[in-house]
């Protein structure tokens, strides 16, 4: 892993705010993970290095009063620009995107379909030495996945304990490819107290979610290196089957079972089934787009392969 993250030095600050941006986008939709960005667009291992740094740096430098020391360890630029491309995209996308995910249901999720499918195969190529064993943790990940999918919302008292544990689980999630914490907010019953905390700058909210996502993050970042360190490829089997069961979720074409009803009072889908386009045309009688629908898909499925391969020629001139 250590190579991987020392050619992502040459990273330039610009493409990390972008990556960033890319990250907070997928981390509003529910069913997108922006730790599967993060992992295509080639910076999840330096993002674990980085946050799996902070602790001992604490301790090491900052009370110490190296605060240079401190900004080195934790890679303090590539951490900063990152955030604040995340920031950036949830503050100034969260209302455009609901918007086109309202408006263009079918285009959107499709590009996510197609997103997430190449993915899986970026994924899949970063095993080492496959195996059948391999097939345990892949198939245990799909399952898990798709039974979080499966998971019926719930209604929780936004209390401020609410908003701590919320963020710990959210980030814990986002971290992980495949998982969507947005998604995981939205079953806790979470994510529409979340969403309206931003839209409405509720410092007080806001503050105790981060700091639930600095708790989730420092732990799970830690024991996900520690993985990748000892089991490799089980981990990447295991990354892979979660991306391979959210498909399920982002699937363009969907049945809704039963509503909610928002913080704005909508009613939006709650549980959904997926099923053909042709059984949902029938369903809604609507055209389903199958053909722009594939396109979308293509472009999503294009440019995780255009990343893979500019970093593979990236690559390539540094030996």
């Amino acid at each position: 892993m250590s190579e991987v993250n020392e050619n992502n030095r040459t990273h330039h600050p610009v493409g990390i705010f972008l990556r960033g941006m890319a990250m907070g986008a997928a981390d509003i939709v529910p069913g997108v993970s922006g730790g599967t960005i993060a992992f295509i667009t080639g910076i999840y291992f330096r993002l674990l290095e980085a946050i799996s740094a902070a602790p001992v740096a604490f301790f090491r430098q900052l009370v110490r009063g190296d605060f240079l020391g401190f900004w080195r360890a934790i890679d303090g630029f590539f951490l900063v620009s990152l955030l604040a491309g995340v920031l950036t995209s949830i503050v100034s996308l969260a209302s455009l995107i609901t918007w086109l995910l309202d408006e263009h249901p079918i285009l959107i999720w499709s590009f996510f379909f197609g997103l997430i499918v190449a993915s899986v195969w970026h994924v899949g190529q970063q095993v080492k030495r496959y195996s059948p064993v391999l097939l345990i943790p892949l198939l245990t990940g799909v399952v898990f996945a798709w039974w979080v999918t499966t998971l019926p919302a719930s209604e929780v008292d936004p209390s401020a304990l609410a908003f701590l544990g919320a963020g710990a689980l959210a980030i814990c999630a986002m971290i992980l490819p495949g998982i969507s914490g947005s998604f995981l907010l939205l079953i806790i019953g979470m994510y529409a107290p979340v969403l309206a905390a931003i839209k409405t700058a509720a410092i007080g909210d806001l503050g105790i979610f981060m700091a639930g996502c600095l708790i989730g993050l420092l732990s799970v970042a830690r024991l996900i290196t520690l993985a990748f360190k000892h089991a490799h490829d089980i981990v990447l089997a295991l990354l892979t089957g979660f991306m391979i069961g959210a498909l399920v979720k982002v699937w363009p074409w969907q049945e809704t079972l039963s509503w909610r009803t928002n913080s704005s009072g909508e009613q939006v889908p709650l549980t959904q089934l997926p099923v053909s386009p042709d059984t949902w045309a029938t369903l809604y009688s609507q055209e389903p787009l199958v053909g722009l629908a594939t396109l979308m898909a293509c472009v999503g499925l294009a440019i995780v392969v255009g990343l893979e391969m500019v970093g593979r020629r990236r690559a390539d001139s540094r030996k």
